[in-house]
């Protein structure tokens, strides 16, 4: 069965995919892109939730990346080839997308459950030279007029957040999230709050608190991003001011106090390779501890709907 698009602004749908969201921008009968394409292998769960939105045959005039992180761009060339579209990423995204260079390491001496699962994943990028085109120079967003396009580094050296000044509405891929990816139980619930970026993935922080503060400063009605349900209301702009105001870097990590240097070629240079203190035997407590935490998560689910 097809998951259904929440509609959460005018011409504005998001869809979960996996562990990252997608956004459907236009209206019906008229013309409309796709924003991030979430992990590899989900190109027909979001082919079919576009047909449920604009009707069996329908396609985007363009699929645009907020950046090009393997689970923001892992279906974008499935769905391309398929539609016959092109992909729009920012420039400084393009040395990611074509096979020129890997995005600076995860850092997993970072504080947070995601730093330590990235001690066992390997590192992903995505080529998808056929189809990928620079985002225009002038601002112009293709398939997207009266929205803006606003280059958020940071998270990713090419990242962008899109916005429509006329409702403000914010759909701001990684350079905030509406959850705390460091930590486990509140990701796997998916408790509404305002955060940054995901920690070990972030390979500037100056950038990222800076691009937190800018999108603060926009005041957002509707904050969209790449994980984490949409937060909607005057309520979630205040909390993302306060949270802008008061954030700082994480205490600790490769990144905190000298960032990777890049450039239009990708990778220039990156900080010293932290030394990790995490024994191999890690690998089994993660294990054990996700585990416990998923039996957790869905024994709470279990006892609330239980109790309705």
């Amino acid at each position: 069965m097809s998951a259904t698009p929440a509609q959460i602004a005018e011409g504005v749908a998001h869809l979960p995919v996996s562990i990252a969201n997608v956004y459907f921008v236009g209206s019906c009968g008229s013309p409309w892109v796709l924003i991030d394409s979430s992990l590899p292998g989900n190109a027909r769960k979001i082919l079919e939730a576009a047909e449920l939105l604009y009707g069996a045959g329908a396609r985007p005039d363009a699929i645009l990346l907020t950046h090009g992180h393997y689970d923001h761009a892992g279906s974008a060339l499935d769905l391309a080839n398929l539609w016959d579209v092109p992909i729009y990423a920012h420039r400084l995204e393009l040395p990611y997308l074509t096979g020129k260079s890997p995005y600076p390491p995860i850092d997993p001496t970072a504080p947070g459950f995601m730093a330590f699962l990235g001690r066992f994943l390997p590192a992903r990028t995505v080529n998808i030279r056929a189809r990928v085109r620079p985002l225009p120079a002038g601002g112009e967003i293709p398939g997207m007029p009266g929205w803006q396009c606003h280059h958020t580094p940071g998270h990713a050296p090419g990242h962008v957040a899109f916005f429509r000044p006329t409702d403000a509405t914010l759909i701001a891929g990684d350079a905030i999230t509406t959850m705390n990816t460091d930590n486990l139980f509140d990701a796997l619930r998916k408790r509404k709050q305002i955060c940054g970026p995901p920690t070990p993935v972030t390979y500037d922080w100056t950038a990222a608190l800076d691009s937190v503060r800018l999108l603060a400063s926009l005041r957002p009605l509707t904050i969209a991003a790449g994980h984490g349900n949409p937060m909607i209301g005057p309520e979630a702009s205040d909390e993302l001011s306060d949270f802008a105001a008061n954030i700082t870097p994480p205490l600790r990590g490769r990144y905190v106090h000298q960032p990777a240097r890049t450039g239009e070629t990708g990778i220039v240079a990156l900080p010293p390779k932290p030394s990790d203190p995490i024994p191999g035997i890690a690998a089994a407590v993660g294990v054990a501890t996700i585990a416990g935490a998923m039996f957790a998560v869905a024994a709470h689910r279990r006892k609330k709907h239980s109790e309705r």
